[in-house]
């Protein structure tokens, strides 16, 4: 303790050692040089008539020729609550102490203090205090990406770019939740199990139950079936921020429903979400989250609209075949062929019609574009109309796309339950092609429509790919707290490294 001892003289926090005979090398302190400059200055000579107590985390000790003190980090004042104490005595000059008051800073108490370097500080009157042992350097750097998966906690300390992308999505999620409640939606929860998946044409993940051994239970692909139910039970504006298993186990979206929302009110909601959230995140990375890049996507409004099958042939010089007729498969198929185009794995229609878009319209998408109309076979749950122009059979849907990906997905429900059967019927039929298994039809469901579907809108949005497009991230796994399932696995075999595996600078 001796050489501790000695560390007192100056100022000095202490908050964690890596052992629990604490030497001024394993202590931790953060830099505070920009929070001075965001902070607002107090009058010369104020008097600060308050303690103050606050929780400061520390980071590495920095020497000053015989002076030790502490540096918080340059973005604390996002997780530590020193505001307060930074505000209440910038005032003081160099070398200035305050006599006479006295604070605690968590972990060691003193006196408020401004080093002959400007930095202000504590003049530590006791010995301070540990709190918690930390049995590793923390590294100025990670570089093993290995590392930074198996261990999150670390990379979001040393990275300060990842712990804003997290913030920036907190900020996200809470502005839209902000911007539907404003205009009347309620927040509701549906389940996530059921004897069937519902929604979205995809294989659904199976399980099984205590209560129901014997029964055969599946993760819902989307809530729309379970928030339909509560639109037809008098709610008419609800929404849904939860996992969708189309993507990823944590894969996060929001869905909201409308009633008598058609898809031009749609569309314009959308848009002027997009722009308010543009808005707030340039404020957000202009200010406190300045580690991450500004977007530079244009959401000027109107954007721009793409009609799927009229885009397509003209792209293609190509006229497609009637595709509600049922050869209309064998002849897009036999059009891949002739064209050399690389067929999907199960050449279903839906599948067939996907890859084309993939291959002509999504390219065209970098700025945000709407692509609208698509042919029935490609939204079982939407209305659908016969195109005057095409004269095909095509939903009354829209995608957004933006930098070739798909970012919302909106269209007006299918509320007739007769259409409705019959189209569950088509479904059935494509996802018993793609599996060879039999898929039931949602019986429930269509009983409930015999109750009164009014006519509602729905609409989707994938909020991992909205925080990617936002934050100028490039990986899934960067905006998810713990990254895709194969990051989250790999948690459960955690070797213990070193600094050196690390890949890191201590």
């Amino acid at each position: 303790m001796g050489s501790l001892q000695k560390c007192l003289r100056p100022p000095l926090h202490l908050v964690r050692s890596s052992t629990s005979t604490a030497t001024a090398s394993y202590c931790r302190f953060y830099s505070i040089a920009r929070i001075l400059e965001r902070t607002e200055a107090r009058a010369n000579n104020e008097i600060v008539n308050s303690a103050y107590s606050h929780q400061i985390r520390l980071e590495t000790l920095k020497s000053s020729g015989r002076e030790l003190y502490p540096r918080f980090p340059h973005d604390a004042t996002h997780r530590m609550s020193c505001s307060n104490f930074l505000k209440g005595y910038r005032y003081l000059a160099p070398s200035e102490t305050v006599e006479g008051k006295e604070l605690s800073l968590q972990g060691v108490k003193g006196k408020p203090h401004r080093t002959e370097r400007g930095q202000l500080s504590i003049l530590a009157t006791e010995l301070p205090r540990l709190i918690s042992p930390c049995l590793h350097d923390l590294p100025t750097d990670l570089q093993n990406n290995e590392f930074r998966i198996r261990n999150r906690h670390v990379d979001l300390q040393v990275n300060r770019r990842a712990a804003d992308t997290l913030r920036l999505r907190s900020s996200i999620i809470s502005e839209i939740r902000n911007f539907l409640s404003y205009y009347g939606y309620s927040e509701v929860q549906t389940p996530i199990l059921a004897n069937t998946a519902g929604g979205a044409v995809a294989r659904a993940f199976a399980t099984t139950a205590v209560e129901f051994p014997d029964r055969h239970i599946e993760l819902r692909t989307a809530p729309e079936i379970w928030l339909k139910r509560l639109v037809l039970g008098g709610f008419e504006n609800i929404f849904e921020l939860g996992i969708d298993k189309t993507h990823n186990p944590e894969f996060t979206t929001c869905e909201f429903y409308a009633a008598y929302k058609g898809l031009p009110g749609l569309i314009a909601t959308t848009e002027r979400l997009l722009t308010r959230l543009a808005t707030t995140t340039d404020q957000l990375i202009k200010g406190p989250l300045n580690s991450l890049p500004l977007c530079e996507t244009d959401f000027a409004t109107p954007f721009r609209r793409l009609d799927f099958i009229k885009e397509l042939e003209s792209a293609m010089n190509y006229k497609f075949p009637d595709l509600a007729h049922e050869n209309s498969e064998a002849e897009v198929t036999q059009m891949f062929k002739q064209r050399q185009i690389r067929l999907p794995e199960h050449r279903t229609l839906p599948r067939l019609l996907d890859r084309l878009s993939a291959e002509y319209l999504e390219p065209l998408c970098q700025g945000p574009t709407w692509i609208v109309h698509h042919p029935e076979c490609l939204a079982p749950l939407s209305k659908s109309f016969v195109d005057p122009e095409t004269q095909q059979r095509v939903s009354a849907r829209a995608e957004l796309f933006v930098g070739g990906k798909e970012l919302v997905n909106t269209y007006e429900e299918e509320n007739s339950p007769f259409e409705q059967r019959r189209k569950f019927e088509q479904q059935a039929k494509y996802r018993n092609e793609d599996s060879g298994k039999g898929t039931e039809i949602d019986e429930s469901y269509l009983e409930a429509l015999e109750w009164g579907l009014p006519p509602t809108g729905g609409w989707g949005c994938g909020i991992d790919r909205l925080v990617m497009l936002l934050s100028g991230t490039d990986r899934i796994s960067d905006v998810l707290p713990f990254g895709n399932l194969r990051n989250v696995v790999s948690l459960g075999s955690v070797r213990r490294d070193t600094a050196d595996s690390m890949g890191a600078s201590p």
